[in-house]
């Protein structure tokens, strides 16, 4: 085979031809068991764009040809930046501009500054669905690593459940998401969501990470059906379709459970350079998770 004479696009084409034969018939089982929109939806993280809550992620994802960005909050002591208003308009602004989405909102400050723990982030949690609202997005994913981490807390996985409960109620007035993310198995995901018992918190669910802690991410994805919420794309070894992770297996998981909706690329290993990293990514992933499915 001449595959150094082969181009990029070619050899992504190809991929795309095995994925669709691999998927089709788990594809078809699972559309006649529960109604979802026809494909999926390409976004990336602000930060992996080299822009954290700013309007300018928009024009990053335009170049790269993304669907939308994930916005996170930003950092600070007391009031975090994303709730200015004027910010928040700037962004929903140039995210139009382009024709682009808002695809969640995420909290990693509460890496730094932990949900279980710190009583400025109960009240930001609190907040943040009110500008989610604003924003028009349904879904925030609230970080649980560094400081905030869960893994052998039982007492801040306690706290994390009894905060939760609180705060459910007003989430699901709004129609708005809590989505954890953490380093902690899919089972023990499953044991928060239950504890807490309300349909307006579920998983944050990042394929990377779940993989970097020997899950097995594909069972994974089955077992937590649709108490997913949204995906994180991660590999911690390589570009996308070069590393550890085999994403038309993930795509197989997926629909298996019927997922269909974002799948919000968190970039690693870019050495390409950020955004022809990102843009190699992106395409890439467009051959698995296209945007229709016929």
């Amino acid at each position: 085979m001449k595959t150094q004479n082969m181009s990029r696009r070619h050899m992504l084409a190809q991929t795309a031809c095995v994925v669709a034969g691999l998927s089709l018939t788990s594809s078809c089982s699972v559309l006649t068991s529960r109604r979802a929109p026809a494909g999926f939806k390409l976004g990336a993280c602000d930060w992996t764009l080299g822009e954290n809550c700013k309007p300018e992620s928009f024009d990053v994802a335009q170049r790269i040809g993304l669907d939308g960005v994930q916005v996170d909050f930003g950092r600070s002591e007391n009031e975090l930046p994303l709730f200015d208003a004027e910010r928040q308009q700037a962004i929903l602004q140039r995210a139009d501009d382009h024709g682009l989405q808002v695809a969640s909102l995420a909290m990693g400050v509460l890496n730094s500054i932990p949900y279980k723990s710190d009583p400025r982030a109960e009240r930001w949690v609190d907040q943040a669905i009110d500008v989610a609202r604003t924003m028009g997005t349904d879904i925030i994913l609230l970080a649980f690593f560094g400081n905030g981490d869960l893994l052998e807390d039982p007492k801040g996985i306690d706290t994390t459940v009894s905060r939760l409960k609180n705060i459910a109620s007003k989430a699901e007035k709004a129609n708005v998401t809590l989505a954890i993310e953490s380093w902690l198995s899919g089972a023990q995901h499953l044991s928060i969501l239950d504890r807490v018992g309300s349909s307006a918190v579920k998983v944050y669910y990042d394929v990377g990470n779940s993989h970097h802690k020997g899950y097995d991410i594909y069972q994974e994805t089955r077992d937590l059906g649709d108490r997913v919420c949204q995906f994180h794309a991660k590999d911690y070894d390589d570009l996308y379709g070069k590393g550890s992770i085999d994403f038309p297996r993930v795509r197989e998981a997926m629909d298996a459970v019927g997922y269909r909706g974002w799948l919000v690329m968190e970039g690693i290993k870019m050495p390409l350079g950020r955004e022809e990293s990102c843009r190699y990514d992106a395409e890439y992933l467009r051959t698995v998770f296209p945007r229709t499915i016929t």
